[in-house]
C-alpha cells in the first residue's frame, strides 16, 4: 500500500497535464496507465514497419495558452510558430482547390474577389462570436445553484463582452448562436468548396449534419481554440502528437510526479461516501486523499466506482451520456508521396479535406443515423511525413485521414463491413489523387470500434460525449456536475467528458486541478 497526494487515473494528455499542475503545487501524484505508454489517443505510433503517425488526433489546433504557459511546455521542447500554422485546402473534382492560409483563412486564394469578401466578413464575426465563448474554457464552469462571487463575476464580463457587440451584433450572436451551419453558410457565401470546409470542421467528431439544429456550436468551438495564441491557428507537431505529450510528460516529471504504465485500475475504493484510493487489477491497493479520473466519466462511474455507491439519478444521468463515435481514423504507408491534383507543395504539407459542399457532408452523414457508412465519405487528411522525415523511411510517405461518419454501431457488423468502408474510402482518394492505389504498402483503418477497443474510449468517441448543447458547459459530463467534482467526495474528473470537452487542449485538466488545489484536494 503506498501514499499519495493525489493518484491521476489515465495518463491521456489531460491526466498528465492534472498531474503536472498538482505536482507543481507542491503536491505528491502518481500517475496510472492502463497502457504500455502514456498519452492515449495523443500517441505517435508505429502503424507499419518504419512508418509512424499521430494515433486518433492528428491537428493540434486547441492547445490552451494556459497550458502552455503553466506547465512550461516550450522549455520542454514544444515550439509554435507561426510559420508552422496549417494551410486548409478544400479539393474539387472540378477545377483547382480552394486555401484558406495562416490562422483558418487569414488569406483565402482560389476563390472570386467578391467570395474573399464575404468571407473576410464570415470570419470576423465567426471569430468575435467564438470569443464570447472562450473565457469559459479556460474557467471551471459556474455554478448556478451555489455561485461564487468570483463566477458571478465572470458572467459579468461575458455580459460586459456581449454588450461590447453593439446592439446589432449581439442580436445577430444571439440569433445564430444554435443555428445550424449550412443555413448561414447559405446566407453568407456562395462556393461550394468553401462552406463544405466549414460545414465538415463543423461537425467533425460529432453525430451531426450540417443540416442539424446546433450544429453551428461545432465551428464555435473549433475557433475557440488557440495555437501559439492565435484563435483558429493549426499546425502539425513535429514528431506528431506524441511530441507534445512528450513536453508535458516531462513537465510532469520534473514536477516529481511518479507515472506507471501497464497498470489498469479495477476500481475505485470508497468508504463512507469518499474515494480513498484505487484496487489495481494485480490485487494492489494504493491510497490518496484525492482520486482524479482523467479516463471516460462512463468507466469512472458505472465500472471504476459501480451504481451502489452513487445515487440512481446521478447514475441514470451517466447511463444516458450519448458517445457513440462517428469518425474513423485511417492510416496508409505510401511508397512515394501522392499527387493531389491542383495541390501545390505547400498544400501537401497541409490539411486536405474533401467534402465539396454543405450537401456532400449531408449526404455523407444520413446513412449513419441508419448504422451505415456513406459511399462517398468526407474527410480530413494530412502528410506528416512532408514536414516530418523522420515519420517515414526515405522517400516513403505517411498518409493520415480522418472520415466521417463511420457509425460505431455498423448494421452489417464491421467485420464485413470494414473492407468495404476501406475500398470506399480509397475510391475516393483516387477520386482526388489519381494513382495513389497503387502506391500503398500497408493500410490500417480504425472504426469507432477499433478506437473503442485500443484506447479505451466507449463507443470510440474521442471527445467521450458528444459535445451538443446539451452536454456542453454546465451540462458536461451532466447536469448539476459540470465543476469537475463529483457526487464522491475526493474524487474529480479532468478527462475529455469534463468541461470543455475533447481535442487535445489540456484544458480539463488543467481546470480539474485548479479545481483539486482550490478544495485543498
Amino acid at each position: 500500500m503506498t501514499s499519495s497526494d493525489a493518484i491521476v487515473i489515465g495518463g491521456g494528455h489531460n491526466g498528465l497535464v492534472a498531474a503536472a499542475t498538482l505536482g507543481k503545487a507542491g503536491r505528491k501524484v502518481l500517475v496510472l496507465e492502463a497502457g504500455a505508454e502514456p498519452g492515449g489517443a495523443a500517441r505517435t505510433e508505429e502503424f507499419a514497419p518504419g512508418f509512424r503517425a499521430s494515433s486518433i488526433a492528428h491537428v493540434l489546433n486547441r492547445l490552451h495558452p494556459d497550458v502552455v504557459k503553466t506547465l512550461e511546455l516550450e522549455k520542454h521542447g514544444l515550439q509554435i510558430a507561426r510559420a508552422d500554422f496549417l494551410p486548409s485546402v478544400a479539393l474539387s473534382k472540378d477545377g483547382p482547390p480552394l486555401v484558406l492560409h495562416g490562422a483558418y483563412g487569414e488569406v483565402l486564394t482560389g476563390a472570386s474577389s467578391s467570395e474573399q469578401s464575404a468571407w473576410k466578413e464570415l470570419r470576423e464575426q465567426l471569430l468575435r462570436y467564438a470569443g464570447i465563448l472562450k473565457p469559459f474554457l479556460s474557467r471551471r464552469p459556474p455554478d448556478l445553484g451555489g455561485m461564487s462571487l468570483l463566477e458571478a463575476a465572470s458572467l459579468g464580463h461575458t455580459a460586459v463582452a456581449l454588450k461590447k457587440l453593439g446592439k446589432e451584433d449581439m442580436r445577430d450572436f444571439l440569433r445564430v448562436l444554435l443555428m445550424n451551419v449550412a443555413d448561414l453558410l447559405d446566407e453568407q457565401l456562395a462556393d461550394g468548396r468553401l462552406k463544405g470546409l466549414l460545414a465538415f470542421d463543423a461537425t467533425l467528431g460529432s453525430h451531426l449534419g450540417p443540416r442539424s439544429p446546433t450544429s453551428l456550436l461545432g465551428l464555435y468551438y473549433r475557433l475557440s481554440g488557440e495555437s501559439g495564441g492565435v484563435a483558429g491557428a493549426q499546425w502539425l507537431p513535429k514528431g506528431g502528437m506524441g511530441a507534445v505529450v512528450a513536453a508535458i510528460r516531462t513537465a510532469a516529471e520534473k514536477a516529481g510526479v511518479m507515472i506507471r504504465a501497464s497498470m489498469p485500475v479495477a476500481r475505485i475504493i470508497v468508504e463512507k461516501g469518499r474515494a480513498v484510493g484505487v484496487a489495481l487489477d494485480n490485487g494492489e491497493e494504493l491510497r490518496a486523499r484525492t482520486i482524479v479520473s482523467a479516463i471516460n466519466p462512463t468507466t469512472t462511474f458505472l465500472d471504476l466506482v459501480g451504481p451502489r455507491e452513487i445515487d440512481t439519478g446521478f447514475v441514470r444521468k451517466v447511463k444516458n451520456i450519448r458517445m457513440r463515435g462517428d469518425a474513423a481514423k485511417l492510416h496508409l504507408a505510401l511508397d512515394r508521396p501522392p499527387r493531389f491534383a491542383g495541390v501545390d507543395a505547400a498544400g501537401h504539407k497541409g490539411r486536405l479535406v474533401i467534402a465539396s459542399s454543405p450537401d456532400h457532408v449531408e449526404r455523407a452523414f444520413n446513412p449513419s443515423k441508419y448504422g451505415e457508412f456513406s459511399p462517398e465519405p468526407v474527410m480530413e487528411i494530412t502528410l506528416p511525413s512532408l514536414a516530418d522525415p523522420s515519420l517515414a523511411p526515405d522517400g516513403a510517405c505517411v498518409l493520415s485521414a480522418v472520415v466521417q461518419y463511420a457509425p460505431y454501431r455498423l448494421k452489417e457488423s464491421w467485420d464485413a463491413g470494414k473492407p468495404k468502408f476501406l475500398e470506399a474510402i480509397m475510391a475516393q482518394l483516387e477520386a482526388y489523387a489519381p494513382g495513389i492505389g497503387k502506391t500503398v504498402i500497408h493500410a490500417e483503418l480504425l472504426t469507432p470500434a477499433d478506437i473503442e477497443k485500443r484506447y479505451r474510449m466507449p463507443g470510440g468517441h474521442w471527445h467521450h460525449g458528444e459535445l451538443q448543447a446539451d452536454q456542453m458547459l454546465i451540462s458536461r459530463p451532466v447536469s448539476g456536475w459540470s465543476g469537475y467534482d463529483t457526487p464522491l467526495d475526493g474524487l474529480f474528473l479532468a478527462g475529455a467528458g469534463s468541461h470543455p470537452g475533447g481535442g487535445v487542449s489540456g484544458a480539463p485538466g488543467l481546470n480539474a486541478a485548479r479545481r483539486v488545489i482550490a478544495m485543498k484536494g
